[in-house]
């Protein structure tokens, strides 16, 4: 079964398209053990709303990926979510793969990779690693920050035709040339999330974070053709962290 029927079935059970980013803020050598129960107080709060759980750099630098990170994939398992890491894997294929094992082995059920490293001794590695674990590779396609536009905003002439495409166009055809697991495109530019639906249609499922902190809405998200939205710090580091997740999980469902 691929990640995203997994996740479509997930969403289905729980009734809910709401993905969870365990973000929190920088702490100092003395408060980081708080890092891990904190953590889990919120997954602990808030799943009876989401589908999924995404963690990234914010708790994996702290607490180690095999050392406390692991314990809060299997928590989230326990509590009937799907784990993704957000490492954007954007290295040499060798180093890749190795990135790839170590999360999967942690229990990742997919991650999300940077597809400006191309196909050969770029992505082909963690595709391969994910098709033998059978787990799932999400691409990075439009991001939901301000500077996104430097990137991946920016037109790509071909050498060969001479026609020019934007950046971000090239990538989502890519992730439905390679049967991505799903293809991240910021909450925050919803005309990006329509034009890019438009090629990826219901093949490739369109996860748009930056839902609440950054400024993306629910409702525009939905209707312009994301299938599922990651929230983080507006739950992660709410007073209540249940109450906040049932709010977005109620939105996301009116707009559906």
């Amino acid at each position: 079964m691929t990640f995203s029927v997994q996740l479509e079935l997930t969403a289905t059970r729980k009734k809910s398209n709401i993905i969870l980013a365990l973000d929190f803020p920088f702490e100092k050598a003395e408060q980081r053990r708080q890092l891990l129960s904190t953590a889990q107080r919120v997954l602990g709060a808030a799943y009876p709303f989401l589908c999924a759980v995404k963690i990234n750099h914010h708790l994996t630098l702290p607490l180690g990926l095999f050392d406390g990170v692991q314990s809060l994939v299997q928590k989230a398992h326990d509590l009937g979510l799907l784990a993704i890491m957000d490492c954007k894997v954007n290295d040499i294929g060798a180093t890749n793969q190795v990135i790839a094992e170590y999360y999967y082995s942690a229990g990742f059920d997919a991650l999300i990779a940077n597809p400006f490293i191309g196909w050969e001794e770029g992505l082909k590695p963690i595709f391969d690693v994910a098709g033998r674990t059978q787990r799932g590779v999400i691409l990075l396609v439009y991001m939901s920050h301000k500077g996104a536009l430097e990137g991946y905003g920016q037109t790509v002439v071909d050498a060969e035709t001479g026609e020019k495409t934007p950046q971000y166009i090239t990538f989502a055809k890519k992730a439905l040339q390679y049967k991505a697991g799903g293809a991240i495109v910021g909450a925050t530019y919803p005309e990006k999330i329509r034009e890019i639906h438009h090629i990826l249609k219901e093949k490739v499922p369109i996860i748009s974070p930056g839902i609440g902190a950054q400024g993306g809405e629910v409702e525009a998200a939905i209707k312009a053709g994301a299938r599922y939205l990651i929230v983080g710090r507006a739950v992660a580091q709410a007073a209540d962290p249940a109450a906040a997740a049932k709010a977005f999980r109620d939105s996301a469902k009116q707009a559906l």
